[in-house]
């Protein structure tokens, strides 16, 4: 038996994944595959090495000593495999192929849509797949080519551009005013229904630092879901947070107190050194540059 022909690629990708998540079937869905194909190639996997790989335990599996000796060689391999991907996607000639976008999920349903429109009149050649999601994806495994965030982004040998802020404002629906009236004061906000975070302490930090002290139980309907809370203030469940570019154009919707400083949200731009400049990507980067500018402080 030649274990250096026939221990292949795809048996130690699953053995890392089995490992990092501790079962067949957290491995089965981090690499988009059917539990028992995991459980095929874990154990083809074991045959080849003639030992086995992982204990049972109450929790799921955990790896063998001698597992735990190969681990930091496949990992080496994984590793090697995602820097040969990025050069080879990075040398494609043309702005053509296939992007990897993630952004947050309100991003991605309310600026992404009319931006990525216009990237398909001037790039036809280029397909993008939208990553909405709230929880960082890894650039530097390949999970994404581009990751729009409201936040620095904290990896390390990233390119990255801060293209500006969205300012913030309060806002409530007209048919909430009709009933409710307006805050004339801040301080008057206490009196009236507010849209609030769920488990997210943000909105409450902020309110404190305009010199509202407030607790959740002072909001009538909270949510962590982006996309549901601006939801919930222009179903005028009351008085909320937005973002002034998405809030402003909102029919139905009202600016409450605009005299109050909001803090703002930092909009940044990565990738990935090694692609940062391959035509595809670089126009993709160009089209969200240009489209976010007109909304951004």
């Amino acid at each position: 038996m030649d274990i250096a022909r026939d221990l292949d690629w795809s048996l130690l990708r699953t053995l890392l994944a089995v490992a990092e998540e501790g079962s067949l079937s957290g491995a089965a869905r981090v690499l988009g595959q059917s539990q028992p194909t995991v459980g095929r190639h874990l154990r083809s996997t074991e045959a080849l090495l003639g030992a086995p790989l992982f204990h049972r335990h109450a929790r799921g599996l955990r790896p063998t000593a001698f597992c735990e000796t190969i681990l930091p060689m496949a990992r080496e391999m994984r590793q090697a495999v995602q820097k040969l991907s990025l050069q080879a996607t990075g040398r494609l000639p043309t702005a053509e192929g296939r992007v990897r976008l993630t952004a947050s999920v309100f991003v991605a349903t309310h600026l992404l849509p009319e931006i990525l429109a216009d990237l398909g009149q001037s790039h036809p050649g280029i397909d993008v797949d939208v990553v909405a999601s709230d929880t960082t994806e890894n650039l530097l495994f390949h999970e994404a080519d581009l990751a729009l965030r409201m936040y620095r982004p904290t990896q390390l040998d990233m390119i990255t551009r801060h293209l500006g802020d969205l300012p913030l404002g309060l806002y409530a629906a007209e048919r909430y005013v009709a009933r409710h009236g307006a805050p004339e004061t801040v301080e008057e906000l206490h009196a009236h229904r507010m849209v609030g975070y769920d488990r997210d302490e943000r909105l409450m930090r902020g309110m404190r630092e305009l010199g509202i002290e407030v607790t959740r139980d002072w909001f009538a309907t909270c949510t962590d879901d982006q996309v549901a809370y601006w939801n919930f203030v222009i179903a005028g469940c009351g008085i909320g947070v937005g973002q002034a570019a998405v809030a402003d154009r909102t029919p139905g919707v009202v600016r409450i107190l605009p005299e109050v400083p909001l803090p703002v949200l930092p909009v940044w731009l990565t990738a990935h050194p090694d692609l940062r400049h391959q035509p595809r990507i670089a126009a993709v980067w160009q089209a969200l540059e240009r489209g976010l500018s007109p909304l951004l402080s």
